[in-house]
């Protein structure tokens, strides 16, 4: 299937680049394009990717077209391509908010549409990508989709109507996860631990965390509570978090980080 991705920004290049360092996307079978011709070449000259003058020309060599550009410019982009689209084609969108009756009007309705909503870490291939299948996708398309993503992370089949309910979940979330592993270094750093090292062992702490929980499928609370020794430093430290609003902090992110992708699916 050949693939071509319009934008290669910081999340188009992460799942650019995700594909085709695991394998699952030979460069021989990539195109790209972007406003910035100066990405689009850096992978060119790293993968052997082909590169496309403008998105019309991209939809037009290309099986699958992955929309990566920001929300105020999807509608000019894909009225842009909608006379190289037919039925065989699929447009997959990362774009916030664009639905996929949006994007079937705004290409006259001639492909199929594939919604999903990723996040950076499929640069290093351990990404959570939520994925919607609009109509007319084969199952055997459906499947190939599915196996192109896996290559980046984690892949999770949902209701459309849900993408806009977990992008403070999963999008967006590893913002707040490198804001808590350069506080929690900083704090390092001030009790004399060299930077380097600290972000290395608060990232690993972090990683291994995570993994405990996926692997255990203990709930964390419990698991929160196997650390927390009567009278010692971990509950003393979870004193002080509860105290600073921690857990309400995160709770009251994710909810404004979903409504506003909530405003961008009524735009």
């Amino acid at each position: 299937m050949t693939t071509g991705f319009i934008g290669v920004g910081n999340m188009g290049g992460a799942l650019l680049r995700g594909m085709l360092t695991s394998g699952a996307l030979p460069g021989k079978s990539a195109w790209c394009c972007d406003t910035s011709p100066a990405k689009a070449s850096a992978f060119k000259s790293e993968f052997g990717v082909s590169v496309a003058g403008n998105p019309a020309e991209l939809a037009r060599d290309c099986d699958l077209i992955i929309l990566a550009v920001k929300p105020d410019a999807a509608a000019a982009v894909l009225a842009s391509i909608a006379d190289a689209l037919d039925e065989k084609k699929i447009v997959l969108s990362i774009v916030l908010g664009l639905s996929v009756v949006k994007i079937t009007e705004l290409t006259g309705g001639k492909c199929r549409v594939v919604r999903v909503m990723p996040n950076t870490p499929a640069l290093v291939r351990a990404g959570m990508l939520c994925v919607s299948f609009g109509d007319g996708l084969s199952d055997g398309e459906k499947d190939a989709v599915t196996a192109l993503l896996a290559s980046c992370g984690e892949v999770e089949v949902l209701e459309e109507k849900l993408l806009s309910r977990i992008t403070g979940l999963t999008a967006s979330s590893p913002a707040y996860v490198f804001i808590m592993l350069e506080a929690m270094a900083d704090a390092a750093v001030r009790n004399g631990v060299p930077r380097a090292t600290a972000i290395r062992l608060a990232a690993q702490t972090v990683l291994g965390s995570a993994k405990m929980a996926l692997e255990t499928g203990e709930h964390p609370g419990r698991l929160k509570d196997n650390v927390c020794s009567p009278s010692g430093s971990t509950i003393e430290a979870v004193r002080v978090l509860e105290d600073r609003g921690f857990r309400s902090a995160l709770i009251e992110a994710v909810i404004a980080c979903d409504a506003k992708a909530a405003e961008y699916s009524e735009k």
